[in-house]
């Protein structure tokens, strides 16, 4: 399997070296495979009679075949991780499914592909015979964050950087954040939005220089974020796991469409699912779900992508994005593949704030996808309506996708079978999910834990209760423009 990037087709990389170098090293693009791998309905059905490891086994070595030996002990050792099953599948009534995905050590999606990602990475320089440390990069709207901290923690030969935004995440994200304990962790908090934090990160991939420093000190960039196709690769896996899930209790047969509503802000999550169906997957509508900054909403309906807009902060944090790098890879297919194409208009994005595509792109983009946003009041009444109706208590940005799920349906009345991804434990967003049930939220953080699960009676993660009682390990507050020499301060101390 090789690797081209969008900016630039005639880079041509390996699996692993892709892995490796997470970010197309001088043209700035992002690797796509050269080929989607495929995968029959035959082979969709075999998985229902095998645990999410293997599944997972499976769906990685079709993108990473250099690395097939050693997946299936690596997926086990990840997912061995999580309490019970890492994605299972919750219904909700008829048509209505919740596919789980913050059973993990972190308690949120990214935990699916950071715990495995760190085995790639190993495995990937092991093929290569790659033998220099690894400086990881991260730059975070709260979730990816603690979930790379947790997955790189002791790592051998690898270090990982995390910047966030200060005022960008949640009191529970940030505290996860901030008492990592792990020797080879660095956190640190960037002033302005999580669109800064992830510039300032680019930025530093993007320099040739510091590239070359941080060489002659024996380290290699790499990334930890989606645009790392390795990040990516593993959540293509629940797609097709949620389908087995459902050809397992006879709620589908093979072939039948689902839907799969995402709530997405820099947009890998939903990407997955469309690398899915290209790979067979039978999908039917994409869903993306936005919260109040809502530019792929404005995009997917009119074709425009445009920054110039007010950016909001909202309940749910990890949407708070306005430059969706993964947005990038799409483009590349709906151009068919045209890197010049893709490279100018990642060119306009950064000088002119933005770009439009032709016709016949849009018309393509909407055959797969379609796209709601919902405000404050509707993502706390989704909140609300789903604790009232079913007992069931979603995040916020889970309650984002009800919302967009809910306009979906009022506007289509289509009765397709449909998957909503629910991102994260609600007791990271304990203050907001008290307001969505009509209940002013305290001062005292533990106290809202406590409060929250006497109203549901949904149990509190130990690990995120004990927080409270850990010191604050990472309290350094930087402006973006020092990211750079953060990252050289680092290694150096190093």
């Amino acid at each position: 399997m090789k690797y081209i990037s969008t900016r630039d087709k005639n880079k041509t990389v390996s699996g692993p070296e892709a892995v490796v170098e997470g970010l197309s090293a001088g043209d700035g693009g992002l690797f796509v495979p050269a080929a989607f791998p495929a995968i029959g309905l035959r082979d969709i059905a075999a998985l229902a009679s095998r645990g999410y490891a293997e599944r997972a086994a499976g769906i990685v070595s079709a993108f990473l075949p250099e690395l097939k030996d050693s997946l299936p002990a690596a997926c086990s050792a990840a997912y061995s991780r999580f309490d019970g099953d890492p994605a299972p599948l919750v219904k909700i009534d008829g048509n209505l499914f919740m596919l789980e995905l913050f059973h993990g050590p972190t308690h949120a999606f990214k935990d699916i592909a950071l715990t495995l990602l760190p085995r790639l990475l190993t495995a990937s320089k092991r093929a290569l015979g790659k033998t220099e440390k690894t400086l990881i990069l991260v730059a975070t709207s709260g979730d990816t964050g603690k979930a790379a901290l947790e997955g790189f923690a002791g790592v051998p030969d690898t270090d990982v950087m995390v910047f966030y935004p200060v005022e960008g995440v949640s009191y529970m994200q940030k505290l996860q954040m901030r008492t990592t304990r792990a020797k080879n962790c660095s956190v640190t908090g960037v002033r302005g939005n999580f669109d800064d934090a992830q510039n300032a990160v680019k930025a530093v991939f993007n320099d040739k220089s510091i590239a070359d420093d941080l060489q002659k000190l024996g380290y290699k960039l790499s990334s930890a974020n989606s645009i790392n196709f390795g990040r990516l690769v593993p959540q293509i896996v629940y797609y097709f796991s949620a389908y087995a899930d459902m050809l397992d209790s006879n709620v589908i047969e093979p072939g039948d469409a689902v839907n799969f509503c995402v709530p997405s802000g820099n947009f890998g999550d939903i990407l997955a699912g469309y690398y899915a169906k290209r790979m067979g997957l039978p999908v039917g509508k994409l869903i993306c779900a936005s919260n109040k900054n809502n530019v792929l909403t404005d995009f997917i309906t009119t074709g425009e992508y445009s920054l110039k807009r007010e950016f909001y902060k909202t309940s749910s944090p990890s949407m708070d994005i306005l430059i969706s790098s993964n947005l990038e890879r799409l483009l590349f297919e709906l151009s068919g593949r045209d890197d010049k194409s893709t490279a100018k208009r990642m060119a306009d994005l950064k000088s002119a704030g933005g770009y439009r595509i032709g016709d016949d792109e849009l018309k393509a983009l909407q055959a797969d996808f379609c796209a709601y946003f919902a405000d404050e009041n509707e993502v706390f009444k989704a909140i609300e309506d789903m604790f009232d109706e079913y007992g069931y208590l979603p995040d916020p940005h889970t309650g984002v996708a009800m919302a967009a799920y809910n306009k979906y349906v009022a506007a289509t009345g289509d009765k397709t079978k449909t998957v909503v991804i629910s991102t994260a434990n609600p007791y990271k967003f304990t203050p907001d999910v008290l307001r969505a049930l009509g209940k002013k939220p305290l001062v005292d953080e533990r106290k809202n834990i406590e409060r929250l699960e006497e109203l549901s009676a949904m149990e509190v993660p130990p690990s995120l209760f004990e927080l409270f009682d850990l010191p604050a390990v990472h309290k350094d507050i930087i402006d973006k423009e020092r990211v750079a020499g953060a990252v050289a301060n680092y290694v150096k101390r190093k």
